[in-house]
């Protein structure tokens, strides 16, 4: 409705007031929840959430090829379960993937992808061509509708020069210049978005790389640790640089450049012990059933 005087104004704020002051419960989605509530077999006590990758993953397109980047840390929640997870995965010799994710899925479906194009080489006597590595994991993602959690960047160059392909976990893709994926993936996009150019060389587009890396660990919680890289060229030669820098730096670097304050080491006698003792541990003696017997549980 068109607003053109005070009194249309008024009546449209009190009838705003009126709606929020009544309340009550939105039905909006009642028969979508049904629907799907129907769809999981009546079983369904929440709707599935989405799952959180916890991972900085990049990809650009240079001059002569493709370079791959990835973070190394590994969380389980809000733990860190792994300070050097590898996350670039090898799909054929010119074909290489980032895994955002589960880990266990981004492992497996890559494994699994890389044996297929194993296959394929052998039968056809050719190598691989990246759109076949692409089509392979899309189709086995959309299948399984999300529930493989893979969330992936796969680069490599064929006799149709260089690609990169970004695939969800539902199987969607995107095939550009440069992507990234995972929870640190808007600050590594910022640093694209920034500096990319086209027709890079390859030290440039490695150092691109490598901060697009760094802004991800440092500005994410689930990012962290080094950055690796991998170069994979138009003349199919490939050049990986596991551990290219470790980002966070060293804990003895960081400790060499803080100084314990005297107050925090107290000196020996400082707490007065009142007494001292000394028992040492003996183990219990053992009993043994013995053998002939037909006895089923030993009991220590």
């Amino acid at each position: 409705m068109e607003i053109s005087d005070k009194n249309q104004a008024a009546q449209a704020a009190s009838r705003y007031l009126a709606e929020q002051e009544a309340g009550g419960f939105s039905f909006d989605n009642y028969q979508r929840n049904a629907h799907i509530f129907t769809q999981l077999g009546g079983k369904a006590v929440v709707l599935p959430t989405a799952w959180k990758t916890g991972t900085t993953i990049v990809g650009i397109i240079y001059k002569d090829g493709v370079v791959l980047g990835a973070d190394t840390r590994a969380t389980g929640g809000s733990e860190v379960v792994d300070k050097n997870c590898e996350k670039i995965h090898y799909l054929a010799p010119n074909i290489w993937c980032c895994g955002a994710g589960t880990a266990a899925d981004t492992e497996k479906t890559t494994e699994l992808i890389a044996s297929n194009l194993e296959l394929l080489r052998l039968s056809t006597g050719t190598p691989s061509r990246v759109v076949t590595a692409l089509t392979l994991t899309k189709r086995m993602l959309y299948k399984y509708q999300g529930h493989v959690s893979a969330a992936l960047i796969i680069g490599g160059t064929d006799v149709n020069g260089a690609h990169l392909y970004s695939i969800h976990p539902h199987g969607s893709t995107q095939r550009l210049p440069y992507t990234t994926m995972g929870s640190g993936s808007l600050a590594a996009m910022s640093v694209f978005e920034t500096r990319y150019a086209e027709d890079l060389e390859e030290d440039k587009a490695i150092e691109l790389v490598r901060d697009s890396i760094r802004a991800g660990i440092f500005n994410d919680l689930g990012s962290g640790s080094n950055v690796d890289v991998t170069v994979i060229r138009n003349d199919s030669t490939v050049t990986r640089h596991r551990t290219y820098e470790n980002a966070a730096g060293s804990s003895a670097d960081y400790k060499a450049k803080f100084e314990r304050p005297a107050k925090l080491t107290p000196p020996p006698g400082t707490t007065f012990v009142i007494e001292e003792s000394f028992r040492p541990h003996r183990a219990a003696p053992q009993t043994y059933v013995p053998s002939s017997t037909s006895a089923t549980a030993m009991e220590i």
